[in-house]
């Protein structure tokens, strides 16, 4: 006779975790680390996208400065003056 599958078998998390693995580079990991590395991946990646999305928006100024700056080291003065 087989085994009855409750509602509540579908939540159970030991397949997953047997599953998991994790490679990247020389790291490897499996089961829980495995799980734990990829939701630190997961934020790493999130959190790079907005630091990348904030800092867009300072590139023109960047960009600007880095040339006025530019502009005084070969000592061309007159094209700073307004």
């Amino acid at each position: 006779m087989a085994k009855r599958r409750g509602f509540l078998d579908l939540f159970d998390g030991r397949p997953l975790v047997r599953g998991s693995r994790f490679r990247l580079g020389g790291v490897r990991a499996r089961g829980i680390p495995a799980i734990l590395c990829g939701a630190a991946a997961i934020v790493l990646a999130a959190r790079t996208g907005a630091a990348l999305n904030r800092g867009i928006v300072a590139l023109p100024e960047t960009i600007r400065e880095v040339r006025l700056f530019w502009v005084a080291l070969r000592g061309e003065r007159r094209e700073l003056a307004p």
